[in-house]
């Protein structure tokens, strides 16, 4: 949806108090930036790493 659309939909006194509201907001600290950083970029977490595939069992004859 593009900008011109949002306005469209929710009208300029909508739009104009949603930017009123998120100026309000305080900056974000850096630390906090640095762990939605890492969750962003990895969202699932680390990767479990390969287990060995072991042998199977020998089938009785």
């Amino acid at each position: 949806m593009t900008r011109e659309e949002r306005l469209a939909i929710l009208g300029p006194a909508t739009v104009a108090a949603i930017h009123a509201r998120v100026a309000e907001a305080p900056e974000p600290s850096d630390e906090l930036v640095n762990r939605l950083r890492r969750i962003m970029t990895n969202p699932g977490g680390p990767v479990p790493a390969a287990q060995p595939v072991s042998a199977p069992a020998p089938r009785a004859a």
